[in-house]
């Protein structure tokens, strides 16, 4: 007995000194398939969780062995002899069998650190299997389409209903860049919606065993990555719903006292941009105000998104949608309803557009078109992040980072055509395809929303450099691109405003 306890001991004082002295030689337990190529393609789920804070981590890591060793920290079970560090991490982090690929409904395999390990019944296994990459691909595709196609036309609806007079807000992307971080608060944090299969949750800890929460949100959040419909809920619908290029380009009007304010009388209108003059420091106090507004309605939601999640993860099942409902009936459907209401549903309102309410320019504008531009943006911005979100730079995500400055970019170059007396002042059809470009392509091509979740996650060295770096090279790109037309030749209101 004295012999095992010396063991045990020995064993959480190298553990202990595993955890806070990670050094070159004593490198931490790492899972070789963690940062893969696909596993780091979307930034919204590698992300460290709104909800969660570093003090609970902090504590851990300042926590004595001998008083993990009271708590039975990471430890089912009393062993005959001491596990080494790498089998004991292994056996800690996954329920699966690394021999035999065998996936166990309690913890482990047999002899590990779970007694009576039984492999899982073959149903349960079955219900886990991943369907060929290429059909994998195109449900997260077909997905994506769907999803950019409702947060799209959910950033239109909120855009317009925010206009009405005496608004007090002018910047009404605001709006739509707070609804979109609230959705990606509550699906990153949501564990009812997407809840963990049999064969992944973790053996129930005892009364006097704390539950390992880091591991289990580590291990849901990887889960969820695998599911095509999380893909396009949150890369597809949130950043589809929320705009960065957008933000920017008020931003670069509200510097230049441009920014189109509503229509004193008339909702859904704005009133005719003729600005007063004011100095050079009234038009920085106006540019701040968005900068600093946006970002941090965004972030708040964000949060708030998360704490909801928690609020309402003891009313909700356990495990609302289950994998056969995906593998059965939503995944090969969702290929017909995807690119059937994109190629068929958006064209066809295109081409026959309504004759009631407004002029057909106008519904092409607002509406028909930016449903065609929407989806080849939203899925640049996914292979983007796929490609380019590597685990060597996950400190500053480049694959959001190239996709928001090319929104933003693009964004103004369409905007300058928009407001040339040539182009779109003059021709509705060019200035309804601009305003298409603009609203559909370019706001679904840029997203707010999975950048305050990488800024959350990120530290603060880095996400203070990441989040100015977005901001400075965005707002810069503008004043190139549009302040060399509006400087020179001026912006003359478009036929479809």
């Amino acid at each position: 007995m004295a012999e095992d306890e010396r063991g045990r001991v020995g064993y959480f004082r190298e553990r202990w000194a595993q955890e806070n002295f990670q050094t070159r030689d004593n490198p931490p337990p790492h899972d070789s398939n963690e940062h893969s190529g696909r596993d780091v393609e979307l930034s919204e789920i590698n992300a460290q969780q709104p909800a969660r804070s570093g003090s609970h981590s902090r504590k851990a890591q300042k926590r004595s062995w001998r008083e993990n060793l009271k708590l039975g920290s990471n430890r089912p079970a009393p062993l005959t002899a001491p596990l080494p560090a790498s089998d004991a991490s292994t056996s800690l982090r996954s329920p699966v069998d690394s021999q035999n690929n065998t996936i166990y409904s309690n913890g482990g395999p047999p002899g590990s650190n779970v007694d009576d390990a039984k492999p899982q019944p073959p149903n349960e296994q079955d219900e886990d299997k991943k369907p060929p990459e290429w059909l994998d691909e195109l449900y997260k595709l077909s997905w994506l389409t769907f999803f950019s196609l409702l947060g799209t036309l959910a950033r239109l609806g909120v855009d317009a209903t925010t206009q009405y007079p005496d608004a007090p807000v002018t910047s009404r992307i605001l709006w739509a860049n707070l609804g979109g971080s609230f959705a990606m608060g509550f699906l990153v944090e949501d564990r009812n919606l997407f809840g963990l299969p049999s064969s992944l949750r973790p053996p129930t800890p005892k009364e006097d065993q704390p539950a390992d929460e880091p591991k289990l949100s580590a291990t849901h959040l990887k889960f969820k990555k695998t599911i095509p419909l999380y893909v396009g809920l949150t890369t597809g619908f949130c950043g589809s719903f929320t705009s960065f290029s957008s933000f920017i380009r008020d931003a670069f009007l509200a510097l230049t006292n441009a920014l189109p304010a509503p229509s004193s009388t008339t909702p859904y209108h704005s009133s005719p941009v003729s600005p007063a003059h004011r100095s050079g420091g009234f038009s920085f106090l106006a540019l701040l105000a968005i900068l600093i507004l946006h970002p941090a309605v965004s972030l708040a939601a964000l949060k708030t998104g998360a704490h909801f999640a928690l609020l309402v993860r003891p009313i909700l099942p356990q495990r609302i949608l289950s994998a056969r409902l995906f593998i059965k009936v939503l995944n090969p459907l969702i290929i017909l309803i995807g690119l059937g209401s994109w190629l068929i549903g958006a064209l066809f309102l295109t081409i026959f557009t309504p004759s009631s309410g407004p002029s057909p320019v106008n519904w092409r504008a607002r509406a028909t078109i930016p449903l065609l531009f929407a989806p080849l943006g939203c899925i640049l911005r996914f292979y983007l992040a796929k490609y380019l979100n590597r685990p060597s730079t996950l400190n500053f995500p480049w694959g959001t980072f190239v996709a928001n400055i090319l929104g933003t970019l693009v964004l103004g170059m369409a905007w300058d055509l928009q407001h040339a007396r040539s182009i779109g002042a003059s021709s509705g059809n060019a200035c309804a395809v601009l305003s298409g470009v603009q609203e559909g392509f370019c706001g679904c091509l840029s997203t707010v929303s999975t950048w305050v979740v990488e800024l959350n996650g990120l530290g603060k060295k880095w996400a203070w450099i990441y989040g100015l770096a977005s901001v400075l090279v965005g707002l810069a790109g503008m004043v190139v691109v549009m302040g060399s037309m509006g400087w020179t030749v001026g912006f003359a209101d478009p036929v479809c405003g």
